[in-house]
């Protein structure tokens, strides 16, 4: 009954797109999945177009079209045609619908063609009239003109995607294949046909109040992007690389681009259109300023520079266009492309370069000025300066340049304006520019080059603001009535300053540099260490992050800049500061440094972004004798220290930062600790004291909270100092003082609370910390015992964890990381370390009866069949840390891998075989390694079978089960043979050597089915590729001999 279904799928319809009920939407998700694979679905979607009553049911049968294309086994080509016809048909006889409804039809339109792009039918390639199809819709209404363009505008689009495969991972040669042969045969003519319509519509005066006029524009400059922005020769960068730009026009378009009337085409159109449009066009110039240099000879190359140089200069006599956002921005972008693609020495020979260059200067002051507007577009304008001023040194024509004149006045201007920025700030409560600290960055990096062009002005400009600003505050502070709004504006512009005079600092260039501009960055540093002072006379009362923050920035600067052995010790730079300040060389900086930084941990304890900030710049300095570090070695305790307490003042995540802490503490204390065990008793005793506490709490009544506090500050401080501990002296030392009262206490943090990830993190990464071997640290003496002895802690650790995790059940999606796989994958990389730190010989565990080995392969199983494989790929760290695990069990280990129920192999050789494919190389090359291990053994096994001698019966029994398995189940390594063939033929593959490893011993072993294999991918090419393949697969086996020696392999 033809109406029942109908009513039927209507209901389904407005469920998928109206329903509010999201149980009801899963419902008709799932409803939809069946009817596609229906025998039914051509009927059902034809039955939805021809009588359905709402845009939703034509929709919901252009998605079940769209699906049904896309399949993996693709429609019968008959049956493809007989679709594309019938939307043809149904769309130039109904122009009228929805827009959303056209655009989902249009694009079922555009991926039959691409899917079919290379099909034949009776000698002829039968997907490929669909220009000629398009242009009977461009003789029509405006409408049907319209969907014309969006029918080509849609294929043009798919095309350059990769999306349409079957296999989503990677980019295939058959899509690179379609792309390359549509660009060289048709796009082209699409690019010269929207042109011509554009230039028809400029004729005819657009009438732009006519809705259907500006849609058809809006489609055909749509249209144009999309021939500009195509993938011409597939190295398909990355959208979000915007500055590198230069698009790949190809050859046999130059004639388009020599004509000046193309440039004048689009600039007319910008002048034109209304705002939404307008953009749009100069969209389109960006990429025409963006063609490649190769494309041109000389001088006309300079003669194309000289039109869009003719159309800048027009759009900034006519500025109104660009108080629009989207022109304002498209228009910056256009700016920045010009210096990208010329270079200055041509710019200048350009006629109309002196006015040009003016107009661009006051542009981008007034850009400045309003630095509520816009930000992101700014980027582009100091681009465009920094590149020009970078330039320089590097003209060799006598024209000149004029950036003298310019550029001391795009550096004032950008200075000025952020400092009046701050009271507007403060006084509307705006969103501060200073918080976004990324784009600060970029800007400031960009200024720095500009503002060293005339340094003087730069240098006499920032002297001045300084001074100013910095005897304000001194009043402000100093007056009677204390004004706190004043007091925070004031110290905004300071940060601001501080953050200049860093910039320009750190701006410094070897090759240009002289001593009267190091005399000028003394000047300014002064100011910024005279500050320091003022500001941390005020503590503990008062303290401005914003300044803290803009300080610890200068002096990093001033260190990369002016510290260290790179630098003549003469530099002028200690001229002016021994004057004023005393400090005469790089050593009494240093101090300077270290007395900053014990300020700032004692001190601002509270402000987690500077104690980050600070720990940061600690762990940058270079060691050195000075006597704030000797107190620091002998005083890191939370008295001194705040940061380093556990009050509830601070969340748990706070904590993260004393990592850092003691990796810098520790390194300051290895100069010169030597095998000097005292002096190391001496730095632990702050964490001897607070394990004794806990463990005292772990035996009486038990306050939890403190105890654990207390912990998780612990394993994070360890695992800094276990971090630096590079050497085997010093390790052991901290080996000796942590075993085994300290570990014990660790293990039964992690029963305790196994199901806190905030308490369990830090002690499984602090155990996978230990097993590191970083530069042979873990190899004990001969007569120690201790890598056995820490790997049995390891194991009781991984095991108590891996036991308890798995009591939690099934945990929902957004708890299963955090509750459990995370800490699943440090254990992971703990027993990885442990496996291939050649510390621990694994052997003497069943030798003398010991289980810890045994236990903790056990909870490495039951850990991994908790974990579907999705999520094993789909966690980044999971994956690297399970398949590298996996790489060394099978390479040492494999009578482990043998001894594994079936369904344990089944699960772990599905696992690589998923891994394969993945796009990140460390999982992909560890699948083949492990595969390589696995086929290596089978076949040792299979050999010595062969010349079975009395001696070797009884070994065998390990290879027997694995060789068994495999012929139970020989459609495992065929699965994986397949896999490595189709990648190394058809992908692009980034691994090439790791893919080839396995390959050899696959083919032994299945010989047949790689003869099968073979005959299939030679037959599934063209006939014009099936010989040069068939001697490519001769080549590969020739003089192959069975066996699989590294001369074998590597033929």
């Amino acid at each position: 009954d033809v109406d029942h279904v109908l009513a039927e799928l209507e209901v389904l319809c407005s469920h998928l797109y109206e329903g509010t009920d999201l149980a009801q939407r899963m419902q008709a998700e799932k409803v939809l999945l069946e009817l596609i694979d229906s025998p039914e679905c051509l009927s059902q979607c034809q039955l939805l177009l021809e009588r359905g009553t709402t845009s939703y049911a034509q929709l919901l049968a252009a998605t079940c079209l769209s699906k049904l294309i896309s399949r993996a086994s693709p429609l019968p080509v008959a049956q493809r045609i007989d679709i594309r016809n019938y939307i043809l048909n149904y769309i130039a006889s109904q122009p009228k619908l929805a827009p959303f409804v056209i655009q989902a039809l249009v694009q079922v339109i555009a991926k039959i063609t691409k899917l079919g792009w290379f099909e034949v039918l009776k000698d002829q390639l039968i997907f490929r009239d669909i220009i000629a199809d398009v242009k009977k819709f461009l003789q029509g209404t405006v409408d049907h003109c319209i969907i014309g363009v969006m029918i080509l505008s849609e294929l043009t689009q798919e095309m350059n995607l990769v999306s349409m495969l079957v296999d989503y991972s990677r980019p295939s040669a058959k899509h690179r294949k379609i792309a390359t042969s549509f660009r060289d045969t048709s796009l082209k003519d699409i690019l010269m046909l929207a042109c011509s319509l554009l230039k028809e519509l400029l004729a005819k005066s657009l009438n732009l109040q006519d809705q259907r006029q500006q849609s058809l524009a809006m489609h055909l400059l749509k249209l144009v992007l999309n021939c500009l922005n195509f993938d011409f020769i597939g190295n398909s960068a990355d959208e979000s690389a915007d500055d590198l730009c230069t698009v790949q026009i190809p050859t046999n378009w130059r004639t388009i681009f020599l004509e000046p009337e193309t440039l004048d085409l689009f600039f007319d159109l910008y002048h034109s259109l209304p705002p939404m449009l307008s953009q749009l066009a100069l969209s389109s110039l960006v990429q025409f300023a963006s063609t490649r240099r190769s494309l041109f000879s000389n001088p006309e190359r300079a003669k194309y520079l000289g039109n869009l140089i003719k159309g800048v200069k027009r759009i900034l006599e006519n500025p109104q266009g660009l108080s629009d956002p989207g022109n304002y921005h498209e228009f910056c972008r256009f700016l920045a492309r010009l210096k990208t693609n010329y270079q200055l020495g041509e710019l200048v020979m350009v006629k109309d370069y002196p006015e040009v260059i003016r107009l661009i200067a006051n542009f981008t002051i007034t850009s400045l000025q309003h630095w509520e507007f816009a930000p992101n577009s700014v980027h582009y304008l100091l681009t465009l300066w920094q590149r020009m001023v970078a330039s320089v040194p590097f003209v060799k024509t006598a024209e000149p340049h004029l950036l003298d004149t310019y550029a001391p006045e795009i550096t004032k201007a950008y200075i000025t304006s952020r400092l009046e920025s701050v009271p507007v700030v403060i006084r509307d409560g705006l969103e501060d520019p200073l918080d976004d600290t990324t784009t600060v960055f970029q800007q400031l990096e960009q200024l720095c080059t500009v503002s060293r062009c005339e340094y003087e002005k730069t240098c006499a400009l920032l002297v001045q603001l300084f001074d100013q600003n910095a005897q304000n505050y001194q009043k402000l502070l100093h007056s009677s009535v204390r004004n706190p709004l004043e007091i925070t504006v004031q110290e905004g512009r300071l940060a601001w300053l501080v953050y200049f005079v860093g910039t320009v600092v750190g701006g410094r260039l070897t090759y240009t540099s002289t001593d009267e501009h190091d005399a000028m960055d003394g000047e300014l540093s002064c100011r910024v260490f005279q500050l320091i002072s003022l500001m941390d006379a005020q503590l503990p009362q008062s303290s401005n992050e914003k300044v803290e923050l803009a300080i610890l920035w200068f002096l990093d600067q001033f260190r990369k800049t002016y510290v260290g052995d790179q630098l003549q010790r003469t530099s002028k730079v200690y001229a002016r500061m021994s004057e004023v300040l005393g400090i005469t060389d790089d050593n009494h900086v240093l101090e300077t440094f270290m007395t900053k930084i014990v300020t700032n941990l004692k001190y601002r304890g509270r402000c987690e972004p500077v104690i980050s900030r600070t720990l940061q710049f600690l762990n940058d300095l270079s060691l050195v004798k000075i006597e704030a570090v000797k107190f620091m070695l002998q005083n890191h305790t939370s008295k001194h220290f705040p940061f380093l307490g556990i009050s509830d003042n601070y969340s748990l995540s706070d904590l993260r930062c004393r990592t850092t802490f003691y990796t810098a503490l520790t390194r300051l204390l290895m100069v010169d600790l030597g095998e000097d065990e005292d002096e190391f008793e001496n730095f632990m005793l702050p964490l001897t004291v607070s394990f004794e506490s806990v463990t005292r709490i772990f035996n009486s009544s038990f306050e939890q909270e403190e105890a654990k506090r207390m912990l998780i500050g612990l394993a994070r401080d360890l695992r800094g100092i276990a971090f630096a501990l590079n050497t085997k002296t010093s390790y052991t030392m901290l080996f000796d003082w942590i075993y085994p009262a300290y570990l014990s206490v660790l293990q039964r943090a992690i029963e305790l609370w196994y199901r806190e990830p905030a308490c369990t993190t830090p002690i499984l990464k602090l155990m996978a910390e230990f097993m590191q071997n970083r530069s042979q640290r873990l190899n004990f003496d001969v007569s120690s015992p201790n890598g056995i002895l820490l790997f049995r802690e390891a194991s009781k650790m991984i095991c108590t964890y891996g036991n308890q995790i798995l009591s939690l059940g099934t945990l929902s999606k957004d708890q299963v990381y955090p509750l459990k796989l995370k800490g699943i994958s440090i254990c992971y990389s703990a027993l990885k370390s442990a496996l291939c730190g050649n510390y621990v010989s694994f052997g003497v565990f069943k030798l003398y009866g010991d289980n810890h080995f045994d236990n903790v392969l056990q909870a490495f199983v039951k850990m991994l069949l908790s974990v579907s494989h999705s999520d094993l790929l789909q966690y980044r760290k999971l994956s690297q840390a399970y398949y590298p695990l996996l790489e060394c069990l099978t390479q040492d280990h494999m009578s482990f891998i043998t001894s594994l129920e079936p369904h344990v192999l089944i699960y772990i050789l599905t696992s690589i075989s998923e891994g394969l494919t993945a796009l990140d190389t460390i999982v992909s090359s560890s699948c083949c390694a492990s595969l390589d291990y696995i086929v290596t053994y089978l076949f040792k096994h299979i050999a010595k079978e062969g010349k079975k001698t009395v001696r070797c019966r009884a070994v065998s029994q390990d290879g027997q089960r694995l060789l068994h398995f495999m012929q139970q189940n020989p459609e495992v390594l065929q699965q994986m043979m397949s896999i490595l063939m189709n990648t190394i033929i058809f992908e692009d593959c980034r691994n090439q050597w790791s893919v080839s490893r396995p390959l050899l011993g696959l083919i032994l072993l299945n010989e047949k089915y790689f003869s099968e294999l073979r005959a299939t991918l030679i037959t599934s090419q063209p006939d014009n590729k099936r010989e040069v393949l068939d001697q490519c697969f001769r080549n590969l086996m020739e003089g192959v001999e069975q066996n699989l020696l590294v001369k074998n392999r590597d033929r």
